[in-house]
């Protein structure tokens, strides 16, 4: 019983908080119905938004128009440096576009997104069609500018024409400031006040002036509840534009990727040896195909050139040959002659003896072994004459200073043998009559000698 006295004010005080709960979130749901109900801070948030989705849509738009003319670029060169340029810029251009239009504040996204895209047009007409493509970077150029007056033109909704005045002078003497400034895409209002010390640290901002707009928030001036939902509507906003434009993000950078790879001096030192072992596979290919039509007509060329070489020279080898020719059919008659000759002498030679010493003259001896030397020389020159003649065929080139030699050699060997021949004749016919002397003097000796 006790513990059921103590228990009952423990759950009667649960209830009565139960209960101011209950009252207090029915008054926060009756205030914010109230709240919603407010007209003027609901047509405030609506413009906000409606300037932020039209950021977005001209950040959309300018991605797709500059991207165009850059694939173009790219499919109309094969530098891998021109192509990596030209998806750098796309990449940076793009990022940029939409993380201004996912900024917090869309009047200051408006302003920031005419910075972006006027000092990109500066920068390719100072670097890309003045300094490195020429003619050919004009159609970037030319969509970049219809884009930069798009964003003009949407831009004075939100200023005012003093205020654009003052954007366009800010923009020209930061570039005149940076004129070899290269990487713009990230160049904001909040960087104009920084590199050009406006407004000065400490001094107020001049009443309608652009830097007004830094720091301002575009929804106090609305009702806290309102205030939150708005915000909470631009961040949702803001976060699903971002996400769903990520991916095409991503595929800018592995492309973006890829080019790089391909830039790189291993990767291009790879593909150029790639290329080499191409080229030679396809030309051992294209010698595999033609090298028998290769062959047959260098061997119609050779035969061709054969036998023009030997039309040219048929009369020089009909001569060679007939001169040939005569030499052999003479060196062959003068070594018959030289063999009748030599048979002739051997058989002269057999009627002479060795004459008695008792009946030799006083006068030098007669020894026939000088003319049996003389034979033996004619039998040995004739057989070299044999042999030299049978060197002709092989010899053709020299076979006319040969014969040459050989007749001259002929001559002054038969010349040689005709004067021995005739000192033996003479000899022979002296020791004749010596000898008929000598027998008639004997005779007439035995002849008056008493008997």
């Amino acid at each position: 019983m006790q513990r059921t006295h103590s228990a009952t004010p423990h759950a009667r005080g649960a209830a009565v908080a139960a209960l101011l709960l209950t009252s207090a979130l029915m008054s926060g749901c009756a205030l914010t119905n109230k709240l919603f109900h407010n007209d003027a801070a609901e047509a405030s948030a609506a413009a906000l938004l409606q300037l932020q989705l039209n950021v977005m849509r001209y950040a959309d738009e300018y991605t797709a128009r500059i991207s165009e003319p850059l694939v173009q670029f790219q499919n109309s060169t094969t530098d891998a440096n021109e192509r990596l340029a030209a998806q750098n810029w796309k990449v940076s251009q793009a990022t940029a576009a939409y993380t201004i239009a996912s900024g917090p504040n869309p009047a200051v996204n408006a302003i920031d997104m005419v910075v972006f895209t006027t000092l990109s047009r500066m920068t390719l007409d100072d670097t890309w069609v003045k300094a490195l493509y020429g003619t050919r970077a004009d159609p970037v150029r030319d969509a970049t500018a219809r884009m930069e007056t798009m964003a003009w033109t949407r831009v004075r909704e939100v200023i005012s024409p003093p205020q654009a005045e003052e954007l366009k002078h800010l923009i020209d003497d930061w570039r005149l400031q940076n004129p070899n400034t290269r990487a713009v895409a990230y160049i904001h209002l909040t960087d104009f006040a920084t590199s050009l010390g406006q407004p000065k640290p400490g001094s107020p901002i001049k009443p309608g002036s652009l830097f007004s707009f830094l720091g301002l928030d575009p929804l106090s001036n609305l009702d806290p509840a309102v205030r939150e939902l708005a915000q909470a509507r631009q961040l949702a906003e803001r976060a699903l534009y971002f996400a769903e434009r990520t991916p095409s993000l991503v595929d800018m950078q592995v492309e973006r990727t890829a080019l790089q790879f391909a830039v790189m001096p291993e990767t291009v030192a790879v593909l150029r040896n790639l290329d080499r072992g191409a080229v030679a596979a396809q030309q051992a290919g294209d010698l595999a195909e033609n090298l028998p039509t290769i062959l047959a007509t260098e061997r119609a060329a050779i035969i061709e050139q054969l036998n023009e070489t030997l039309a040219a020279r048929e009369g020089e080898l009909r001569g060679l040959l007939a001169e040939a020719r005569s030499t052999l059919e003479a060196g062959t008659a003068t070594s018959d002659s030289l063999k009748v000759t030599i048979a002739s002498f051997d058989q002269l030679m057999k009627r002479f003896d060795k004459p008695d010493t008792a009946t030799a003259s006083t006068g030098r001896p007669f020894d026939i072994t000088e003319y049996t030397e003389t034979a033996r020389e004619l039998g040995e020159t004739a057989r070299q004459l044999d042999a030299l003649l049978k060197q002709v065929d092989t010899n053709a080139p020299a076979l006319a200073s040969a014969a040459e030699q050989t007749s001259q050699h002929v001559r002054s060997l038969v010349d040689y043998a005709f004067w021995r021949l005739l000192e033996l004749g003479l000899l022979l016919v002296a020791a004749t009559v010596l000898g008929a002397l000598g027998y008639r003097l004997v005779t007439r000796r035995w002849s008056r000698s008493p008997k």
